[in-house]
């Protein structure tokens, strides 16, 4: 398939004429990248881990809370940025930059569920240091999810917002999965592609699909300039060849949690949940809360809400914690 049917699928031609006249101009454009949060930002590595940048604020000494953005075409932690901001300032709040995205390191490697997972039991082992509730965003979650079945003693509860798994839709096989990663990867199309799908119109387009409503600007702008820097097309074309979703997510990873978890969600445009229901039943351990009308952000569209059903689950978590202790 050539550029312009890809680009095509992804909103590409179908741009404004403004945008169309710009096109050339961003291709290439070179972007800054400011702070996805008004927050310090310091750089962690392990031996086995790049550098992983992450942001933290709030009080010392209050149970930590841990805010992991999605992976796609342009994520970051600008997607957690409702949750960072409001929960500063009353708990310790970490957000990390994944490995491939925002300031972490977005070297040329094998993106991986497994290397995603050692980056966050890394993370909360080494700089959070004591069991944190964990907010993961769509398929973040099924990351989060693996970290906990290796190491649950570093969680306290695990959230999860629109998250992957839960579709009836069968994934692509893991051969074509490396053979879609080797055309989306080819000498002079894997850049000029995944400019395409980058510009802003393709970006305002995505960003439409998942918004209730029209998306902020703030966020279209942030997602812009995070998928403009060097080596920034690495981890998502192993994204969108579907070789970071785990196959059976729910009876690998789900099934096997322990701890309390709550999801919320409503309609998505890109993830389903119709093995939820089923999957709920006798599950006394999990909750689901529906923040409606939302289309895959939450934490933008109806970030009250959102707020509101993590405080009853935490809140929830808490009595049922302190029963156990008497």
């Amino acid at each position: 398939m050539s550029i312009e049917a890809l680009a095509g699928r992804a909103g590409v031609l179908s741009l404004p004429a403004a945008d169309k006249r710009s096109l050339g101009r961003q291709l290439n454009a070179a972007v800054p990248l400011p702070p996805a949060v008004d927050a310090p930002r310091e750089v962690y590595a392990t031996p086995s881990l790049k550098e992983i940048s992450w942001y933290a604020a709030g009080p010392e000494g209050t149970r930590p809370l841990v805010l992991l953005h999605s992976v796609n075409a342009a994520p970051s932690v600008f997607e957690m940025k409702p949750l960072f901001e409001h929960y500063r300032a009353e708990r310790r709040v970490y957000a990390p930059d994944l490995p491939g995205f925002g300031f972490s390191d977005r070297g040329k490697r094998p993106y991986s569920p497994e290397l995603y997972a050692e980056a966050i039991t890394a993370f909360l082992t080494d700089v959070v240091k004591e069991p944190a509730d964990v907010v993961a965003f769509s398929l973040a979650s099924e990351f989060a999810a693996r970290a906990c079945l290796a190491m649950p003693e570093r969680f306290k509860s695990l959230a999860l917002l629109s998250p992957t798994g839960f579709s009836a839709r069968r994934l692509p096989s893991g051969g074509l999965g490396k053979t879609l990663h080797r055309i989306f990867t080819l000498p002079g199309l894997g850049q000029g592609l995944y400019n395409l799908l980058t510009v802003r119109g393709s970006i305002r387009y995505f960003l439409r699909q998942s918004y209730v409503g029209e998306p902020p600007k703030e966020l279209i702008d942030y997602a812009y300039a995070t998928s403009h820097q060097p080596g920034a097309m690495h981890a998502p074309y192993r994204f969108l060849s579907g070789q970071l979703f785990t196959r059976d997510a729910v009876g690998t990873l789900y099934d096997r949690l322990s701890l309390p978890v709550l999801v919320v969600h409503d309609r998505d445009a890109n993830v389903t949940f119709e093995l939820l229901p089923e999957f709920l039943e006798g599950r006394h351990n999990w909750q689901v809360t529906k923040v409606e009308p939302t289309l895959g952000m939450p934490q933008w569209e109806r970030p009250t809400r959102t707020i509101a059903a993590l405080d009853e689950f935490w809140r929830m978590v808490e009595l049922t914690s302190s029963a156990r202790a008497e």
